[in-house]
C-alpha cells in the first residue's frame, strides 16, 4: 500500500533552477555593493570579491550535488548531517533552521517587501505606526511599535504560505513567473547599462586609496561575507530533493547552471554599477542600484528600480516559504518534531502543518521585529552548518562506500577542500570581528541540545 505521507515528485529542471534562482536574487545584488564600496575602496577588488565569492558558491554546489543526488530526500542539509554524523547533528539544523534562519529570512523578506511597496502605498509603509507601548520586564523598560508595513508583511507571509499550502503547482507557478521577469530586467538592465552608459575612465587598480595590506585584506574578507549574504540560500533547493523528478540529473543541473547563471549576472550588474558610479559616490550608499539607475536613464527610473526589487524580493520570499517545510517534514518522519509536521495534506500533497507552523512563527518574528538580532546571532552557526554540510561528502563516502552516486562531485577532494577552508575563514573572520554574535549562535545550538534528547525520549 502507498504512503499517503510522502511527498510527490512534481519539479522539473526549469522548476528547480528557477527555485534555486528565485530564493538566491532577493535584494542583494541591488544593495550590497555600496556597503562593499566602503569596507574595499577598488572597482577591481569589488569585482573581484563577486567573481571569487560565486566560485566558491559554485564550488559548494558542485559538492552539495552529489550530496543531493546521492540523498534525494525532503530535508536535503538535514539529511547529509544525520546520515554522516547522527540524528543530534540533523536536529540541530533543523531547530536552527526553525527557530531563526528560515523563519528570520521569511520575516526579513516580508518586512522588505513592505518597505519597497510602501514607496508606492506610504500609508501602508514600516513608517506608519499604528500602536506604539512599553514593556517593563525584569526591571527593564522596552519599547514596541507596531507599523502598517509590519502588518503588510504577515500579510504577505500568510498569502503566500496559503498558496503554497494548497499544491506544490500553485507554488511553482508563482515562482517561475516572479523568477523569469527578475532575470530579464536584471538583463535588461545590464544591457541597457552597456548602452547608454557614458563615463569611460574608471580607474582599476588593485589599490587606488594607497591602503595598507592588512585593512585591504580585511575589508576583502568583510566584501566576502556581504558576496556570500547576496547567495544566501544557494543550497535551499537540495531540501526539496524529494520533490524533484528524476533528481540525480536535475538536482545536479539546478544546483551548477542555477549558481553560474548568477554569477554571472552578479559580476554584470557590478561592471554598470562601476562604470557608471565613482567608488566615492557609491561608498556606504544602500540604494546604489536606484542611485546608477537614475544616473543612467533619469530620476523616473528610481521608482522602475523600486518596483524590480519588490518583485526580487517576492519571488525569494515565495522560495523560502516553499522549501523551508521539508526541512520541518523530515524532522518530524525522524520523531523530532511535532508528529503532524510530518504528515502531507491528502489532497493538495504538500506538507500542509509544516508550512502553517512556519507562517505562524515567522508572523510572529514580523510583528516583535526580533528577526534581525536573532538572524545575527545565527549567521555564525548558519555558515558552521554549512561546512559541516560539505565536509560529510569525505564522511559519507567512508561510511557508505556502496551508497549509487550517479553524480560525484568534480574535482574531488580539492573543491570541496577549498570552500570548507574558504568557510572556514569566514567563520574565524566574524568571531574575531563579532565575537558576542558569534557565541550567541553558540548558544543557541547548546540550548537546541537539550531539546532534541527531550522529542528523542518522546520517541521511544
Amino acid at each position: 500500500m502507498k504512503n499517503k505521507n510522502i511527498l510527490t515528485r512534481q519539479l522539473g529542471l526549469f522548476d528547480s533552477a528557477m527555485m534555486m534562482m528565485g530564493i538566491v536574487i532577493g535584494s542583494g545584488i541591488f544593495l550590497t555593493t555600496g556597503i562593499m564600496a566602503q569596507a574595499i575602496p577598488s572597482a577591481s577588488l569589488i569585482l573581484l570579491a563577486w567573481l571569487v565569492g560565486g566560485l566558491l558558491i559554485l564550488a559548494g554546489a558542485l559538492t552539495y550535488a552529489e550530496l543531493g543526488v546521492s540523498l534525494p530526500e525532503a530535508g536535503g542539509q538535514y539529511v547529509y548531517l544525520r546520515e554522516a554524523y547522527g540524528h543530534l547533528y540533523g536536529f540541530l539544523f533543523g531547530w536552527k533552521m526553525f527557530l531563526v534562519n528560515m523563519t528570520g529570512s521569511i520575516a526579513a523578506l516580508g518586512v522588505g517587501f513592505a518597505e519597497y511597496f510602501g514607496k508606492f502605498f506610504p500609508f501602508l509603509s514600516t513608517k506608519e505606526v499604528v500602536f506604539s507601548t512599553q514593556i517593563s520586564l525584569f526591571k527593564n523598560s522596552y519599547s514596541y511599535s507596531l507599523s502598517r508595513g509590519q502588518i503588510v508583511a504577515v500579510a504577505v507571509i500568510v498569502l503566500l504560505s496559503a498558496v503554497n499550502y494548497v499544491g506544490v503547482g500553485f507554488g511553482k507557478n508563482i515562482q517561475n513567473v516572479l523568477t523569469v521577469i527578475k532575470i530579464g530586467t536584471i538583463l535588461a538592465f545590464i544591457i541597457f547599462g552597456f548602452i547608454f552608459v557614458k563615463r569611460t575612465s574608471v580607474d582599476f587598480s588593485i589599490n587606488p586609496g594607497g591602503w595598507s595590506f592588512a585593512p585591504l585584506i580585511t575589508g576583502f574578507g568583510l566584501s566576502l561575507v556581504a558576496v556570500f549574504w547576496a547567495f544566501d540560500g544557494w543550497n535551499n533547493i537540495n531540501y526539496v530533493a524529494g520533490e524533484i523528478k528524476d533528481p540525480k540529473r536535475n538536482l545536479k543541473y539546478a544546483l551548477i547552471l542555477g549558481t553560474a547563471g548568477i554569477t554571472i549576472l552578479y559580476v554584470f550588474t557590478n561592471v554598470i554599477y562601476i562604470l557608471v558610479l565613482p567608488i566615492e559616490k557609491m561608498s556606504g550608499v544602500a540604494a546604489v542600484a536606484e542611485q546608477a539607475s537614475s544616473f543612467l536613464f533619469g530620476t523616473t527610473a528610481a521608482g522602475l528600480i523600486s518596483a524590480m526589487i519588490l518583485i526580487s524580493i517576492l519571488g525569494a520570499l515565495n522560495g523560502a516559504i516553499f522549501v523551508g517545510p521539508r526541512v520541518y517534514y523530515a524532522m518530524a518522519r525522524d520523531g523530532l518534531f511535532f508528529k503532524k509536521v510530518g504528515m502531507v495534506h491528502p489532497r493538495f500533497k504538500t506538507p500542509g502543518f509544516a508550512i502553517f507552523l512556519q507562517a505562524i512563527w515567522a508572523s510572529i518574528l514580523a510583528l516583535t521585529g526580533t528577526f534581525e538580532q536573532l538572524f545575527t546571532f545565527a549567521m555564525f552557526a548558519g555558515i558552521l552548518f554549512w561546512a559541516l554540510a560539505a565536509a560529510s561528502i569525505f564522511t559519507l563516502r567512508k561510511k557508505y562506500p556502496d551508497l549509487p552516486r550517479p553524480y560525484k562531485a568534480w574535482g574531488y577532494p580539492v573543491v570541496p577542500w577549498i570552500f570548507i577552508i574558504a568557510l572556514s575563514g569566514i567563520l574565524l573572520n566574524t568571531l574575531i570581528r563579532r565575537p558576542f554574535e558569534s557565541l550567541a549562535g553558540v548558544v543557541l545550538m547548546v540550548i537546541g541540545i537539550p531539546v532534541y534528547y527531550i522529542w528523542k525520549n518522546r520517541g521511544e
